[in-house]
């Protein structure tokens, strides 16, 4: 398989790389984004943009499965900058591959709580994202997951994420003895994204429970 890979530098994206590195089943990863990588890897190939929403001159050809792992908070964050980096640009990346790759599997991380009829901003706008994303790939998935806990050194950007993991992260193996529901791995969303691509499930949205079955 051949996996276009967004968010590659994010918490949720590094889990995700790592694992289709180490599937014998995928022949390369092409990273899109803004940032250089600092990893080298034979099966690696890493292309920087500078505009996101500009990508008539990238070659998205022979692509098998995207992972769209780019995300934004939206605390702080004005509510047309925070729909134009969620719903627009998820949409405008997803259009260009299909343009350019037909019928893909796309996978889109959007979250627990994630619904058009919530009444926090945040999930109506990931809740539409889904929706059209949807209706745009017959192989189209959505993950939401709740906690994630990051594993093999990786270490999240937020801030928040941090000090949250500092502060509490010894009662994470507790919280998943307790409800194994509640908690996924960086491991977890990684093999079971590598999952869905292989196998195609019936189900296109998936939560915590769905996630650790699908990475088994």
């Amino acid at each position: 398989m051949r996996i276009l890979l967004t968010g590659t530098t994010g918490m949720v994206g590094q889990g995700v790389l790592r694992e289709c590195l180490l599937a014998p089943d995928v022949s390369e990863v092409v990273s899109l984004g803004r940032s250089p990588l600092g990893d080298h890897h034979d099966k690696l190939r890493s292309i920087v943009v500078t505009d996101l929403f500009d990508l008539g001159n990238i070659d998205l050809s022979g692509i098998d499965a995207c992972f769209f792992c780019l995300g934004v908070s939206s605390v702080g964050m004005s509510a047309d900058t925070y729909e134009r980096l969620t719903h627009d640009l998820t949409l405008g990346v997803a259009d260009a591959l299909a343009a350019q790759s037909p019928d893909p599997t796309f996978i889109y991380v959007s979250g627990a709580g994630t619904s058009e009829t919530s009444r926090q901003r945040w999930a109506q706008v990931k809740g539409r994202t889904e929706r059209e994303l949807l209706e745009r790939f017959p192989k189209g998935y959505m993950f939401r997951p709740g906690f994630i806990q990051p594993l093999h050194g990786i270490r999240p950007r937020s801030r928040f994420y941090r000090i949250m993991l500092t502060a509490g992260g010894w009662l994470i193996p507790i919280f998943r003895r307790l409800a194994p529901s509640q908690v996924v791995t960086t491991e977890e969303v990684g093999r079971a994204m590598l999952q869905v691509a292989r196998s195609g499930p019936s189900k296109h949205i998936l939560d915590n429970p769905d996630i650790t079955a699908l990475a088994k």
